[in-house]
């Protein structure tokens, strides 16, 4: 008796585990910005994509045209 007790606390305990991990992994989809990046991962900033020419600086000439 006491055998099959234990195994059903072990196994609880694997499952809840389990349903944390899981629970974790999906605040993570929910919200990427509070993932932690891996090390070496770069990301550009503004300058660098106007840089690019992905992001289009502002520019007085427009607004008095």
């Amino acid at each position: 008796m006491a055998r099959s007790s234990r195994m059903s606390v072990q196994k609880r305990l694997r499952e809840r585990k389990k349903a944390e991990k899981a629970e974790l992994k999906r605040e993570t989809r929910r919200q990427p910005d509070n993932a932690e990046r891996e090390p070496g991962t770069q990301v550009a900033g503004r300058d660098d994509l106007e840089g690019y020419g992905v992001v289009v600086a502002p520019s007085d000439d427009r607004e008095e045209a």
